[in-house]
């Protein structure tokens, strides 16, 4: 028996953002005294706009949609400046979830997997420089499906990717909505808030007791 354990990565892997803006990190507080870019005008004008709409399901490169607008919104260095502070700064990873999730790994019927809506740039920043290569088996992200989560088509990517399993995945995910498209796509969803949401299923709380 192998079943497939999945986890979101913001809000749940990395602290930053989350579904619950009291539960946010956020990682812009001094984007206009270290940069010059107001970071509501960034939300509203970039994120919001072109980020979510283009770079997030790979249609733009983020140095190119960079490019494009931070000129309007008063900055003028380089994009790749600015897309690396964007990284370094909402890198901050949940480390004693990661820990439980490394004594996990030491079972054989588990297979460890991301599910996220992330652009290129950033997932392989997850990846490489964060290392999560060393924990999951595969990453599974908008900008390489080419749409985002809770789309049918982002779990239709990510499942014939992990090939055949005996059990029904279990995903971890911060945001109701995303939770609620997993659930009807017949995955397995509890909706994380904290640490607590994954230690107490029952699943995950008999393996991580074996491994004590």
């Amino acid at each position: 028996m192998t079943r497939a354990v999945i986890f979101d990565v913001d809000g749940v892997l990395v602290h930053g953002y989350h579904a619950r803006p009291e539960l946010q990190q956020r990682w812009d507080v001094n984007l206009l005294q270290d940069l010059g870019v107001d970071p509501d005008r960034f939300r509203d004008e970039f994120v919001y706009d072109i980020f979510i709409k283009k770079v997030v399901i790979g249609k733009t490169a983020l140095v190119d949609a960079l490019d494009r607008r931070l000129p309007s919104l008063g900055y003028k260095g380089s994009s790749m400046a600015f897309a690396h502070y964007w990284l370094s700064h909402d890198s901050q990873l949940n480390t004693e979830l990661l820990e439980d999730i490394r004594r996990l790994k030491a079972s054989a019927d588990i297979r460890l997997f991301i599910a996220t809506n992330q652009d290129h740039m950033r997932a392989q920043w997850l990846w490489f420089t964060l290392g999560l290569n060393e924990i999951f088996e595969d990453i599974f992200y908008s900008a390489r499906a080419g749409v985002r989560k809770p789309q049918k088509a982002f779990f239709d990517f990510a499942e014939a990717r992990m090939g055949k399993l005996t059990e029904m995945p279990l995903f971890f995910d911060d945001t109701p909505a995303v939770v609620e498209g997993s659930r009807a796509y017949g995955w397995e969803t509890v909706l994380y808030n904290d640490i607590t949401d994954f230690r107490t299923h029952p699943w995950i709380a008999e393996r991580l007791d074996a491994t004590q």
